[in-house]
């Protein structure tokens, strides 16, 4: 301060023609000598000590630079500003100082607690610390720029296992309690917003019985001060600080110290006494430590001559040059490019403090103003106690952060720092690990937001965020994977011919046809064979006709359901067994028919010839057409994705379109079936050698048998094997009645012949 007035006195800029005089007071840190330095300044007393030549004003204060702490800060405000003497601080940060109703004189060229708040919450978000702890000093400093960080924690999603305070003047017992909860948590991060008198004595504590590695995060109070570095188990520790800056010539003014300097100064002549190790002036006979004048404090290390790490020197020097350009714009007038001011214009305090709110200047490159709430603009250093080769504790700026840039730009690192213990990698310091995608937190029950559970997403959901709240279900078509944090697309199954039961299923069914084939040309063949001729040779070929069309109609259900095959599986199986069921009742009717026209007096066959019979099946035959018909053009069958029977694939199948049809289709089918097994019933027991009614009777009651059987397993079966049932109720009933029917033929052709005669035939007495 003094070295600033001093170059203001010396100024043809600043102050042309006038010297600013200064009292100075020493607080002690204590609110109440504070407040008695508040009302003697205010008083105009005589100054404890003072320095300069006389003043025409002496006596009267223009503003007051301090205090450094906010609590005497707070109690000065509150007496001087009824008087509107400006009070501009170095030191005190404090966000209740900027409530300009409780404190409107009180301006400060510090950085409120506010900005370092939101700053350091930041900062631990940053490093991805959500579980930390809160140590802080009981005073208006530490309760209210941690209720500030607090704040701004929550806002940032962090959690705080444990908030401490503690002063300098509570028992030793307080000091301890708050050692061993530290030493006992389980935050690894452990922020502190103390004055660096309390932070000390805390840490003496925590020396006596070392805690586990602690990341320490510091308030600029503290992390700053060249007296913590000592505390080497705090390495790592990284904060805000005022940045770093010049002041040119200070160096030099420190260090120009003449013994009649020192002797008039009772502050310097105890700092001089204490780093000597000698006494000044005249002592007794017995003192044997006099300072012979000898003495060279440039040949000293104190933090008196160093000049590296000027901080809050700074704000001091900023502070007087803003008083000082106050009362230069209310004392001194600018007339063509020449500033004259009058040394002998009285002006009022009130005066310097309506000047104060608008200054605005550069002084060695560092701007000064203040807002509305007379703080300046917040700029900080981020430092990082850094250890050097030799092993000592370094300060070290690693980055910078500015409240005026955007959101999300404000940070700036420019280099690594170092962690707790020496590490290279940012420790780890929450409650609960996060959770990886595919599932979501659950609170515990009684513990910050912060302590959660991790639980595996259920079934059809997924969440592919870490740390998600929630999961969310897939898209009906979708699915998730094995690790439930992606949704691929379900895979789509239907009857393949490239799956084994599609290729088992098509085997079969062209085995059958080619059989069937075979049989038609074993009777071509045998045309004129009496076994052959025995029951209309013309029904048995249509027979295996459609025999072969049942057969091959199997392979439209195999492979991927379209329109088309939609439409034809059905109606093509419809039709071919509506035409093989109208042949089998053909072949039952005559031979009930042939038998009844042996009788006497019966001639009945005339009525059921050969176009009789072609009549029957093609009018048996023409109603299924009908049915099917009307099912195609009122709400035929469709290819639909199946997504309710399996929830992890989709099932590609034909919808009925009606269900109506579908059933009707089946029962006019049914009809024929039974009709024509009653029939053949009838007929069993009729004289012959080779009465076929037997045969169609084994046959239909085959037939009947898959049929029954089909129904619940069609309705039961899931998915593709629902077409599976279809297939397999079709090939077993088209290979009943080829095997039932026509194989003891075959077997009398071509391993029986001497069977083969009209006259085996018509010999009934035979077995």
């Amino acid at each position: 301060m003094i070295f600033a007035i001093e170059e203001i006195n010396n100024s043809t800029e600043l102050l042309p023609g006038i010297k600013l005089g200064y009292q100075i007071y020493d607080s002690c840190a204590s609110v109440p000598v504070a407040v008695h330095v508040a009302f003697q300044l205010s008083s105009g007393l005589d100054p404890v000590f003072y320095t300069g030549d006389n003043c025409s004003q002496s006596g009267t204060v223009m503003a007051i630079v301090g205090e450094s702490g906010s609590t005497p800060s707070i109690s000065m405000s509150r007496i001087i500003g009824p008087f509107n003497i400006p009070q501009v601080s170095y030191f005190a940060t404090c966000a209740c100082l900027s409530d300009k109703q409780q404190h409107p004189s009180f301006f400060r060229t510090i950085p409120s607690d506010q900005f370092q708040a939101d700053a350091l919450a930041k900062l631990v978000k940053h490093f991805g610390w959500t579980w930390i702890g809160a140590i802080r000093s009981d005073s208006d400093y530490g309760n209210n720029g941690m209720a500030s960080f607090l704040d701004a924690a929550q806002k940032e999603g962090i959690c705080v296992e444990y908030s401490e305070s503690f002063f300098r003047t509570h028992p030793r017992s307080r000091i301890q309690r708050v050692a061993d909860i530290i030493r006992s948590s389980t935050a690894v991060v452990v922020v502190a917003f103390t004055s660096p008198e309390d932070l000390r004595i805390l840490l003496e504590e925590l020396s006596l019985k070392p805690s586990p590695p602690r990341q320490w995060i510091g308030s600029e109070a503290w992390v700053t001060d060249p007296d913590m570095l000592r505390f080497s188990f705090c390495a790592g520790a990284i904060g805000f600080g005022i940045e770093k800056s010049v002041i040119p010539g200070l160096r030099d003014f420190l260090l120009d110290l003449s013994p009649s300097k020192v002797a008039a100064s009772p502050v310097l002549t105890e700092f001089w006494e204490e780093e000597f190790n000698c006494r000044l002036g005249q002592r007794s006979a017995t003192e044997i430590n006099a300072c012979d004048g000898t003495e060279d404090i440039e040949t000293i290390q104190s933090p008196y001559t160093d000049t590296s790490q000027l901080r809050i020197t700074n704000m001091v020097y900023k502070a007087v040059y803003a008083i000082a350009h106050a009362i230069h714009n209310a004392m001194c007038q600018e007339t063509h490019s020449v500033t004259q001011c009058d040394k002998f214009t009285s002006i009022k305090s009130k005066q310097v403090l309506t000047q104060l709110k608008k200054v605005k200047f550069s002084q060695n490159g560092y701007d000064v103003s203040f807002d509305a709430n007379g703080d300046p603009v917040a700029t900080y250093e981020l430092v990082n106690w850094q250890q050097s080769e030799s092993g000592s504790i370094e300060l070290v700026t690693v980055g910078h952060y500015d409240a005026s840039l955007p959101v999300g730009q404000e940070f700036h690192i420019n280099r690594n720092l170092t962690w707790v213990e020496g590490g290279t990698q940012v420790p780890l310091s929450v409650c609960s690990d996060s959770c990886p995608p595919g599932t979501r937190k659950v609170l515990q029950k009684g513990k910050p937001i912060c302590c959660y559970d991790c639980i595996l997403c259920p079934e059809g959901e997924i969440s592919n965020a870490t740390d998600s709240p929630e999961c969310f279900p897939c898209a009906k078509e979708f699915w998730p994977n094995a690790k439930r944090d992606t949704c691929l697309p379900k895979p789509v199954e239907f009857l393949s011919f490239n799956e084994g039961l599609g290729i088992i299923l098509a085997a079969f069914s062209v085995g059958g046809a080619c059989l069937t084939i075979i049989t038609a040309a074993v009777f071509h063949r045998h045309r004129t064979s009496p076994i052959v001729r025995a029951n209309n040779s013309e029904l048995s070929f249509l027979l295996l006709f459609s025999l072969t069309l049942c057969f091959l109609c199997s392979l439209t259900f195999i492979g991927a359901p379209s329109e088309w095959s939609c439409m034809l599986r059905h109606t093509t199986f419809g039709i071919t067994f509506v035409l093989c069921m109208s042949c089998v009742l053909g072949k039952t009717i005559v031979v009930l028919m042939a038998f009844k026209a042996t009788l006497p007096g019966r001639n009945v066959m005339k009525w059921f010839g050969p176009p009789q019979q072609r009549m029957t099946v093609v009018s048996f035959t023409s109603i299924q057409v009908v049915i099917c018909t009307l099912w195609l053009v009122l709400s035929p069958p469709f290819p639909m994705k199946n997504l309710t029977t399996y929830k992890e694939r989709i099932i590609l199948e034909c919808a009925l379109g009606s269900a109506i049809g579908f059933w009707a289709v089946l029962g006019y089918i049914g009809l024929l079936a039974v009709f024509c097994l009653v029939l053949a019933v009838l007929a069993r027991k009729l004289p012959d050698n080779f009465n076929e009614a037997k045969l169609i009777t084994f046959s239909m009651l085959i037939f009947c048998a898959v049929w029954v059987t089909f129904i619940p397993a069609y309705v039961s079966s899931p998915g593709k094997l629902t077409v599976a049932v279809e297939i397999f109720a079709i090939l077993a009933s088209s290979f009943g009645l080829i095997l039932c029917i026509f194989a003891p033929k075959c077997f009398i052709i071509l391993f029986k012949p001497e069977k083969n005669t009209k006259k085996h035939l018509m010999n009934k007495n035979l077995s």
